[in-house]
């Protein structure tokens, strides 16, 4: 479980400078270049992925419960995860109007991944990797709206089709990643 927490500590510290330390990033990106922070930040955060990840494996190899969910927790993750994969496309696709409307929603997505993901697990392990990614996702996500309120964004026209693409294409990531990815991936089947 060690390493997993380095990983996290890692990938979530790496994540959590726009949360605690703002203005030094700035100067770093001043100082060095968009291009160089984005190289650094970059390589950081897929290297504490990795490791969080490899170390989420290893821990699954010798597990240490806390509690035992009732199976049909599992099938309020798998409906949680329709909406967090709709708003997680929604990061990404201009002019929807889910983005417009909700300013940020790839932390939203991950509040609800986690979220969800804490409901349905009772390792030990498992209660740290979620808990994490759900206290950044608050953090984060109170971080991007301060940050909102002392500098406006202008609002940005919306289209109906790229409302449309991002439920769609969040509805296709999903399907895909729930009868298959998710297996492929963390080895647990979402639908057993």
């Amino acid at each position: 479980m060690t390493i997993m927490i380095i990983g996290l500590l890692i990938f979530l510290g790496s994540h959590s400078v726009r949360i605690f330390a703002e203005d030094w990033r700035q100067r770093q990106i001043v100082k060095h270049g968009e291009n160089t922070w984005k190289i650094a930040y970059s390589v950081v955060s897929v290297i504490g992925l990795a490791i969080a990840i490899y170390g989420f494996g290893q821990m699954r190899l010798d597990p240490i419960y806390v509690w035992f969910p009732p199976m049909g927790l599992r099938h309020a993750v798998a409906l949680l995860m329709v909406p967090a994969f709709i708003m997680l496309v929604a990061a990404y696709v201009p002019r929807n109007a889910i983005k417009a409307k909700l300013g940020h929603p790839m932390m939203l997505a991950v509040k609800i991944w986690a979220f969800s993901h804490l409901l349905a697990n009772g390792r030990l392990g498992d209660i740290i990797f979620f808990a994490a990614f759900l206290v950044w996702a608050i953090l984060a996500f109170k971080a991007a709206k301060k940050r909102d309120r002392l500098q406006p964004v202008n609002p940005v026209p919306t289209s109906a089709p790229a409302t449309i693409a991002t439920v769609v294409i969040g509805l296709i990531a999903y399907v895909l990643f729930a009868l298959y990815l998710h297996t492929l991936v963390i080895g647990v089947p979402v639908f057993s």
